[in-house]
């Protein structure tokens, strides 16, 4: 059996974030540029944006039950990390962070996020208020996952926050993520 090559393959992860609306701008413009692109939601992240968005602007059905059926073949979250080339997760909201630096597969995300190979990339894409973002905890968490190369970091940057705060903590826009995930998969060639 040939395998197929993997080099456009992204998985986007959304965890709950207002910033999301953001993402359906990033599938927009990876399909554009050729990628084939899968999404993973977080339940919560299903309350704030529908799965059916993510579905129309990839092409491709969105998971977000790590039991759901569908005619994969394999058992789910490893088939969607064997598939990637590169995953992004964007907006990483602090829980999600929390949990991958920790090693926590509590929901489909952190569990693929657990799977994927060594080689394959993963970037971060945080959004969440600003005293949540300088919370010691967090930044810990963030600490520890940038001494694995594997993780990129695509820093908040500074504005108007969801919740009215002007502060650190506003995901990065989606022209930035899509830039920093194409330099990355260069690099990586």
């Amino acid at each position: 059996m040939v395998k197929m090559s993997n080099d456009k393959n992204i998985l986007i992860g959304v965890s709950a974030g207002i910033s999301a609306y953001k993402t359906c701008i990033l599938v927009r413009l990876l399909v554009k540029d050729g990628f084939s692109v899968k999404v993973l939601m977080t339940e919560n992240a299903t309350k704030l944006i529908s799965p059916l968005v993510f579905e129309s602007l990839s092409q491709n059905p969105v998971h977000v039950n790590m039991f759901q059926t569908y005619n994969e073949g394999n058992i789910r979250h490893i088939s969607l990390s064997q598939w990637a080339k590169a995953c992004v997760i964007a907006p990483l909201s602090a829980n999600t962070l929390s949990k991958i630096a920790r090693g926590i597969c509590d929901n489909l995300l952190t569990t693929v996020v657990c799977a994927l190979p060594l080689k394959t990339k993963i970037l971060l894409a945080p959004a969440m208020n600003d005293n949540m973002w300088k919370n010691p905890i967090i930044q810990k968490n963030l600490e520890y996952l940038t001494k694995d190369k594997r993780y990129i970091i695509i820093p908040p940057q500074k504005g108007q926050l969801a919740c009215g705060v002007y502060g650190e903590g506003k995901m990065a826009s989606a022209d930035d993520i899509h830039k920093e995930i194409k330099s990355v998969l260069r690099k990586s060639r």
